[in-house]
């Protein structure tokens, strides 16, 4: 699901889509930083980061035909974090279970950034997790969407600055021409 980053989005019936939005535009030092005690566990590898082209559509008008735009550079991965493993003095450590099935933890990322990609793999994998989700939301992508909202308020600031008004310059421009021929 990508968005125009100037557009608001829309609620999306489905949250796992906006975080994956946000993870996926997040600067690299707010995903190290959300995720720093998320971070030691080497994850299982379904697809290890790797790097490709997509091909970008637009459409005429943001509603008519599509089109082929061009190419991006994209990095993508896939992941299972570790299993969280149960100690008892009676039994060495086994896998819980019941955490058995741990969630997949998936990114697509422009650019070439494996870390980048490989970051927003574990938060959408302990985003998936009710007991993680909570922490997650205040420490990470509470940030991530005021950053997000602060690059939209400026680049929508940058876009006043090259406002015309029509309607005032055809006042000033019939203004002037009474004025020559009174």
């Amino acid at each position: 699901m990508l968005q125009s980053f100037d557009k608001p989005a829309t609620a999306p019936a489905n949250p796992r889509a906006e975080w994956m939005a946000l993870l996926a535009r997040a600067p690299l030092p707010l995903l190290e930083q959300g995720l720093a005690d998320h971070t030691q566990s080497t994850p299982q590898w379904l697809r290890r980061p790797e790097t490709g082209l997509m091909m970008v559509q637009g459409r005429v008008g943001g509603a008519g035909e599509k089109f082929n735009l061009g190419e991006m550079t994209v990095t993508r991965c896939a992941l299972r974090l570790a299993p969280v493993t149960r100690v008892t003095p009676a039994a060495p450590a086994t896998p819980d279970p019941a955490l058995k099935d741990t969630p997949v933890g998936v990114a697509y990322v422009m650019g070439r950034n494996h870390r980048h990609a490989q970051l927003a793999a574990v938060a959408d994998a302990l985003l998936q997790t009710p007991a993680e989700w909570a922490v997650l939301e205040q420490r990470l992508l509470a940030p991530l969407r005021a950053h997000v909202q602060a690059g939209q308020t400026r680049r929508h600031a940058q876009a006043q600055t090259t406002k015309v008004d029509f309607l005032t310059v055809a006042r000033e421009a019939s203004g002037g021409d009474e004025e020559e021929s009174a």
